[in-house]
Formats: structure tokens, C-alpha cells, sequence
């Protein structure tokens, strides 16, 4: 990692080879390690580090962007150029205004040692409880641990520079159990040690050993739990369906129209708060604007979407610090997205279902309707059928098409333990317990 002082030399450096109305340039700076296993074993260490800057060039209303990673001050020059000229063959856009001028940050604590110094024999090691778990039982395992420590500034010609390091690990593992029981675990932190691998061996294990030989559930409308990964899931593709100020504006979220109107359980709050030690903590956005803690859906009421420099120009509205590097085409986006806990233990959660349905995770979804935010996808790594307040037996894996507000509009308690999960974004995530979620097929995957 370069030091703060090196990259705002570079920064600097870079601004001054442009001749743009205004110039943004974003330094990046990774070290990613990847240990990755299957059947049991290790077949993969592997190490990545990049060094790269996007540089944003803006003459009158007209904007290009161009990156690399080569640093060396022709490369620079050449990368600064190849911005203005992306931007000189560019159509006016009229509703751009500006790129944001210096504000306060407030110092966050992503960073973590522990993780920083992560060496393969370490992932090893830990890669290794779970391993030897699953082959005390006969099964097969397979995931893989990574472990990341990033660099991250913004500097304008308005005067903006921000800068921040930040760690972070995420381990997951899929154990096989005969031909079709699967169990399945995942943790994101900053902070590697902080993953208790016993815990988690336990959890894949035993879900893996409970799910073999499952039978056919009919398709329907069911009461369920869902875990956190599953609810995690549904989460980001609610954000991806409208949850930003670009999609309010286009007319494609299912945000508009509902502003200060009930959407949801009242029991039901999703915010985003890059301050939130629970997350993956990070002080600006990709523009260097501050971030805020940003109530959405707060107890049920549509309350509010994240905004970027470009869209709050647009209403004459405020950053709210929720920029993605330029170009994008999502706009301003959640990137540390949680839903509250609520104070459920993980047996209330099963508490009156007379005859539902557990899901662990869900796979393969994909968008249908935004606006009516339908999702599609499988169940999968432990589905269970609930009688009685009580997991009975395993039950094969179901497809699905719901609406994701309707599940949230009918959700029934909510779990005071959290789990931060990845797939394209990260969100930490409760389980809940619905009234409402319809299967429509059955898979034998």
C-alpha cells in the first residue's frame, strides 16, 4: 500500500496534466488473496495486487472517462487525454451541473490488522476445520476464503480529496452430503479473525446432514422462515429494483408514488449506514461526497433513496453519499445496506407455523417487474418442511417468482441475530418469518 501523502502526490499530479472545465480521478489500490477447495482439498492459493486510477474529464456539460493502471507519468498523461477526448465527441448533457466541492468527512474505522496480515497459512487453517469436518462425516466440501485490504481515494479540482484504507474477508463453503444433501455457510467482516470456522463447519455440516433424501413438497403458497442468506439475497435485488434516486427519477422504481405511504411491515426497517461497525465500514463515496446514514424504509413507510451529485443536481436536492464510480449505469446505489434486528431467537421464528416452509438461501434469481418487484430464482442448500413449529423433514429445492414487497409486507418476526452476506453487494441481514411466499415449481438441483 502506498502511503496517504504518495497518493495525493499522484492525484495532484494527475489533476495537473488536465486542461477539462473539471477533472475527477479515483485511485485504487488491492491486495486480494484467494484460497480456494474442493473434494476436500486445497487446489488453489492465489495473490492479486493492482494499482490503477479512473480519471473523469468534464468539459462544459460534457463528460468521458478513462482508466488504467499504469502509473508512470506518460501513462498518466495518456490516460488524462484519452478522457478529454472521450468527453469531446460526447452529446451535451444539459442537467449536469458539477462535480461536488470539498465537504468534512468524519473518519471511519474500516481498516483491520489482523486482516491485513493474513498469510495463506492462515486461511489454510482455517479452510481446514471445515474440511476435516465434512470428512469425518463422508462428505464433500467446496468454497473459498479471501481475504482483501484496499485502498481508496477521490481528488477533484474543486478541491475534494479523500482517503481511506479498509480490510475485508469473506469465507464461504458448500458441504455435500451423498447425492442430495447440501449445507451451506458464509461471513463478511473486516476483520478475518473474527470468523469462529468451528461454528461455521457445524452449521454447513449439520445442514447438509439434515437435508439427504428430501421429498416432494406440493407447489403453493406457504408461511416461512427464511434465513439470513436468503433474506440478504432478496435485499439486494430490492435495491437493485429501485432503491436509488436515478430509478425514482426514470420512473422504474416501485419507490415512486409511495413516498411517506406504508410499503412494508411495520416491523420492517432497511437503511443504509457506512458507519455501522456491523458492516464494512467506508467514510465518502466514489465521488469523495461524506456518507450518511440514509433511512429507506423506516418501520414500514417508504421514507427515502440514495442520491448522487448528478441526480440531486437534477431536483436541487442534497448528495446524500451514495456515488458508484463513474460511468454507472445503477446511479447512486446502497452499498452498505442492512435491515434492523428484531428480537426473535431462532426457535421463535418457527412458533406458530402449522405447516410452511424453511429456506436457506436462495439461487439464481433474476429481476421480472421492478416496479412490482417480482424476483425469480431456486431454493437451495437446505429447504425443510416447517409442521408444527418444528423442521420435520428435507423437501426438494422449489422455483419461485414473488413479489418481494409482499413478503416484507407480510413478515411476522424478525431475528435478533444478523449475518453479513455477499453475492454482488454486501448486506447484513436478519431472518424472518412471512406469511406469504409462493413456489411455483419443483428442481432436482
Amino acid at each position: 500500500m502506498l502511503e496517504e501523502h504518495e497518493v495525493q502526490v499522484l492525484v495532484e499530479k494527475i489533476l495537473g496534466f488536465s486542461r477539462a472545465t473539471q477533472t475527477e480521478v479515483l485511485f485504487f489500490g488491492t491486495d486480494r488473496s484467494l484460497t480456494r477447495f474442493a473434494n476436500n482439498y486445497i487446489h488453489q492459493h492465489v495473490a492479486e495486487t493492482n494499482r490503477s486510477v479512473s480519471v473523469r474529464a468534464v468539459l462544459g456539460n460534457r463528460i468521458g472517462v478513462a482508466s488504467t493502471n499504469k502509473l508512470d507519468d506518460a501513462s498518466l498523461r495518456d490516460v488524462v487525454n484519452r478522457a478529454l477526448t472521450i468527453a469531446s465527441v460526447q452529446p451535451e448533457n444539459p442537467e449536469f451541473k458539477s462535480l461536488p466541492g470539498p465537504q468534512p468527512i468524519t473518519p471511519v474505522q474500516g481498516y483491520n490488522e489482523h486482516t491485513a496480515a493474513f498469510g495463506p497459512e492462515e486461511r489454510a487453517q482455517g479452510v481446514k476445520v471445515v474440511v476435516d469436518r465434512a470428512r469425518e462425516k463422508g462428505y464433500e466440501s467446496a468454497g473459498a476464503f479471501e481475504t482483501l485490504v484496499q485502498q481508496t481515494a477521490v481528488a477533484n479540482s474543486l478541491g475534494v480529496f479523500a482517503h481511506q484504507r479498509s480490510t475485508e474477508a469473506e469465507f464461504h463453503a458448500v458441504v455435500m452430503a451423498d447425492a442430495d444433501g447440501s449445507g451451506y455457510v458464509q461471513r463478511v467482516s473486516m476483520d478475518a479473525s473474527s470468523f469462529d470456522f468451528d461454528a461455521m463447519a457445524t452449521e454447513a455440516v449439520e445442514k447438509a446432514q439434515k437435508s439427504r433424501n428430501p421429498s416432494e413438497l406440493p407447489v403453493g403458497e406457504y408461511r416461512v422462515v427464511l434465513d439470513s442468506y436468503a433474506v440478504g439475497e432478496m435485499l439486494q435485488y430490492l435495491a437493485f429494483m429501485g432503491l436509488s434516486a436515478l430509478a425514482v427519477q426514470e420512473e422504474r422504481s416501485f419507490m415512486n408514488g409511495h413516498f411517506g405511504e406504508q410499503i412494508v411491515s411495520q416491523d420492517v426497517s432497511i437503511y443504509d449506514d457506512a458507519f455501522d461497525p456491523n458492516g464494512l465500514p467506508m467514510a465518502f463515496d466514489f465521488e469523495g461526497v461524506p456518507k450518511q446514514r440514509l433511512a429507506m424504509i423506516d418501520r414500514g413507510v417508504a421514507r427515502a433513496v440514495p442520491y448522487d451529485s448528478f441526480t440531486a443536481n437534477r431536483e436541487g436536492k442534497e448528495n446524500t453519499g451514495h456515488a458508484l464510480p463513474a460511468p454507472n449505469t445503477f446511479g447512486p446505489y446502497p452499498v452498505n445496506l442492512l435491515m434492523a434486528a428484531g428480537d426473535a431467537s431462532r426457535e421463535d421464528l418457527f412458533q406458530g407455523i402449522e405447516r410452511g416452509v424453511y429456506v436457506t438461501r436462495f439461487h439464481y434469481c433474476n429481476m421480472v417487474h421492478p416496479v412490482k418487484t417480482l424476483f425469480t430464482g431456486m431454493t437451495r442448500d437446505g429447504t425443510f418442511l416447517i409442521e408444527h413449529g418444528e423442521l420435520v423433514r428435507p423437501v426438494k429445492n422449489f422455483r419461485f417468482t414473488q413479489s418481494i414487497l409482499e413478503t416484507l409486507g407480510a413478515v411476522e418476526a424478525i431475528s435478533r441475530h444478523r449475518v453479513q452476506v455477499r453475492d454482488y453487494t454486501t448486506v447484513v441481514a436478519p431472518a424472518i418469518r412471512s406469511g406469504k411466499f409462493t413456489f411455483t415449481g419443483l428442481t432436482d438441483h
